[in-house]
């Protein structure tokens, strides 16, 4: 065993870790977690931090392996890509290095206060620390703790404080910290909302085909084929026709992209909006554009979506968000044109040619388009493009 030591030693081979490349328009990240701490030993491609962006938040796996001598970032830092977050010293053994003085610019950093909640004390639901005397109060007052500003150490709430918040009432007021995802997806829709001029057309098409997948399910790969990969399959096969849709407005131009990449609204709390990508989607059949669907759905499920994964998309679709949705106007997610939603399938009543009642399977589909591109009159032809792909029988 090398003594111990704060510092590596001369025959150290120290390793720099780095932000890496994000994916395309990708220029920086927040660190939102470190698994590992200084003087902890990590192995060659085990994940040691995990990075969060407008995109994707992915787990970043160790370049090297050794013990990690100094975090050059810490969690809630905004790091732009290249720099580097953290360095490993690949000769040291674990244990050899003191966590205290591997770092001084770090820990200098840090306040005097102890790091963890102390005797006695709880951890709110904002990550404050709170004394179970305060909680009590704020608690019997109807307070929560994350609308009360401490006066004590560090921003503690004193039991003063809490005995102030109840006084003046229960407040109906909740701060909600928005996760880094959100805030950035925010952002980019604030960008589209003021740059884009959007248009929007709604037109009631038949949806046989996706009544017929109730009525009699269609199976890929031992489940079901859901409507949604019919949709993609309908849309991709109307963009043959309507390819000013299938285009990228930038710096005052139109290009019109011949790979069709769909992406796919998915909805999801805390985290917000997510729109993984169906890429080269004219390409694939509608049972490959269902097992797309399948693996990219598991894929965020286990938060394991790549920013390849989230890229590169010419066109979006937004499925109905709940059994009862008519209609939707979502934004258009620059620098594409269009945006496409599709309603709940509905069963109404009309009279064939003979004067009989018969059911039929109708769905609203719904266009947010650049009017720089589109007007409405080619809007809703497109639209009932895509009704006719929705029309037919299975």
């Amino acid at each position: 065993m090398r003594p111990c030591s704060p510092w590596p030693d001369a025959e150290s081979t120290l390793a720099e870790v780095t932000l890496p490349s994000l994916g395309e328009s990708v220029t920086e990240g927040i660190i939102t977690r470190w698994f590992k701490k200084v003087g902890e030993f990590v192995n060659r491609d085990e994940p040691l931090f995990e990075v969060s962006t407008d995109k994707v938040d992915s787990e970043m796996p160790s370049p090297a392996a050794g013990v990690l001598v100094q975090i050059l970032a810490e969690e809630g830092d905004t790091v732009e890509t290249g720099s580097r977050v953290a360095v490993i010293d690949e000769n040291a053994e674990p244990g050899s290095v003191a966590p205290a003085n591997v770092a001084p610019s770090v820990a200098q950093s840090q306040p005097s206060a102890p790091t963890g909640p102390s005797n006695g004390t709880v951890v709110g639901d904002a990550g404050l620390v709170v004394s179970p005397v305060v909680r009590r109060i704020l608690s019997a007052g109807r307070v929560e703790p994350s609308t009360v500003v401490g006066t004590g150490p560090g921003g503690q709430i004193t039991r003063r404080d809490a005995e102030r918040a109840v006084a003046l009432g229960p407040t109906e007021e909740v701060v909600v910290a928005l996760s880094s995802q959100r805030r950035r997806m925010a952002q980019h829709m604030m960008l589209s909302a003021f740059s884009i001029p959007h248009g929007f057309v709604a037109v009631e098409v038949e949806a046989g085909r996706l009544g017929d997948l109730v009525r009699h399910p269609r199976d890929v790969d031992g489940l079901p084929l859901s409507g949604e990969a019919v949709v993609v399959k309908a849309l991709v096969e109307a963009l043959r026709e309507y390819e000013e849709l299938n285009a990228t407005w930038m710096n005052d131009t139109l290009t019109v992209q011949r790979s069709v990449n769909i992406g796919v609204v998915r909805h999801g709390t805390p985290e917000g909006m997510v729109i993984p990508v169906v890429h080269a989607a004219s390409s694939l059949d509608v049972e490959a554009i269902e097992q797309r669907l399948r693996e990219l759905d598991h894929l965020r499920e286990s938060r394991q979506l790549s920013a390849d994964d989230l890229l590169g998309g010419t066109f979006t679709l937004m499925s109905s968000p709940t059994p009862h949705t008519v209609v939707v106007t979502p934004l258009i997610i620059a620098p594409q044109v269009a945006t496409l939603s599709v309603g709940s399938r509905r069963v109404v009543a009309s009279f064939d040619d003979a004067g009989n009642v018969v059911a039929r399977d109708v769905v609203t589909l719904g266009l947010s388009f650049d009017h720089r591109v589109c007007d409405p009159l080619v809007a809703a032809r497109f639209l009932e493009r895509v009704g006719q792909g929705l029309s037919k029988e299975v």
